[in-house]
């Protein structure tokens, strides 16, 4: 009976629980941070954020429908947060490309024996997987960036700790039954 309850509360109770944990995790990434940002503290809070992070956003996208505006996208842009802090700094758009270099390339490969003959085979597949590969570098590179513009801003450790607090406060007054930081704000309209 009594594990029925804490499921019942659990469940009656996600989004609350979501902000709450998440700006707690926020919270030790910048104390942490301030702390020694190359501690091994904190590297493990922001492999916590990571995973935590993940969770927040999966959920954001697949139960926004049923929670407050508000409340999705803050939980939304906290998972952002956390899940983009370590990755800041990795250049993902020449991974991608030669990736999609070498997809192309096995593609091309395939296309033996067809009308495109010409170009599954020799110097042209090799000019064709690079010339895909580096539209491809282009692409993922202004994605790339515009990601990392975000990540620094939502990552400065002031905004992160705003971030945080705004979870947690919102989380409490989710709990407490008086709705959403954002009806505190508006006065309800």
């Amino acid at each position: 009976m009594e594990t029925e309850a804490v499921m019942d509360f659990f469940s009656t109770h996600i989004p609350e629980i979501i902000l709450l944990v998440g700006g707690m995790i926020a919270l030790l990434i910048v104390y942490a941070y301030i702390k020694d940002g190359a501690s091994m503290k904190y590297k493990a809070s922001m492999a916590i954020g990571v995973l935590f992070g993940v969770l927040m956003i999966i959920l954001s996208v697949s139960s926004y429908a049923d929670w407050e505006m508000f409340v999705a996208v803050v939980i939304a842009v906290m998972g952002f947060t956390l899940v983009i802090r370590p990755f800041r700094d990795v250049h993902f758009a020449v991974i991608g490309a030669l990736l999609v270099m070498v997809l192309v390339y096995i593609f091309l490969g395939g296309l033996a024996g067809t009308e495109l003959n010409f170009i599954a085979e020799g110097w042209p597949r090799v000019i064709a997987a690079f010339v895909v590969g580096a539209f491809a570098y282009m692409i993922m590179s202004f994605v790339e960036a515009i990601i990392k513009l975000f990540g620094k801003l939502f990552n400065w450790w002031p905004f992160l700790l705003i971030l945080a607090l705004i979870c947690i406060v919102e989380s409490v007054l989710m709990f407490m039954g008086y709705g959403s930081l954002y009806d505190l704000v508006t006065g309800g309209q």
